[in-house]
């Protein structure tokens, strides 16, 4: 359990700063057509923040309504957010053990998410991983999945490039770095 832990972890941390590391590419660079998954839900209309783009909470409705019809449900233990970017990322972790099929619920929620207006980009296989960028106003969402045997796990991860997040971003960056210098 220990081992599964630490594994969700690294790739859990891999991904969040690949979402980061990637956040800044503003625009709809990397539009392709949606996943091919069948489930037919689409998701959740979103509502526009107050600087006119769709807010942290309307994308995490999005990506919730999109997953939770293809077959997957929330993680218990819940996703964290770096405390002060919690209007500028949403993260949405399934509980893939009591998906029935997690493969084809991923595929399904990209369908989904493509249907309600998420631009999806070119996807990236790297062994039993794969990581798909969508985009959406001024959000960029990673979708990953990983299997490491018996072990799956699938990610959301959606973050704001807007540049007061942008600055946020950089900001959380500089601290981890400032605190890791000390320990």
């Amino acid at each position: 359990m220990r081992k599964a832990r630490w594994v969700a972890g690294s790739v859990a941390a891999g991904v969040v700063l690949l979402v980061a590391g990637c956040s800044g590419q503003g625009g709809d660079a990397g539009k392709g057509a949606p996943g091919k998954g069948g489930s037919g839900a689409t998701a959740a209309p979103s509502a526009p923040s107050a600087e006119g783009g769709l807010s942290a909470a309307a994308v995490k409705k999005e990506i919730e309504a999109a997953a939770t019809a293809a077959g997957f449900t929330q993680d218990a233990t819940g996703d964290d957010v770096p405390p002060g970017l919690e209007n500028c990322m949403v993260s949405w972790s399934p509980d893939t053990e009591k998906a029935v099929n997690p493969k084809k619920s991923y595929t399904d929620t990209l369908d989904a998410l493509g249907k309600g207006g998420w631009k999806e980009g070119q996807g990236i296989d790297q062994g039993e991983s794969r990581i798909v960028p969508l985009t959406k106003s001024r959000w960029k969402l990673k979708a990953s999945e990983h299997t490491m045997g018996e072990f799956k796990m699938v990610m959301f991860i959606a973050s704001d490039t807007s540049p007061a997040c942008e600055e946020l971003f950089k900001a959380d960056v500089e601290k981890s770095r400032t605190q890791g210098k000390k320990a």
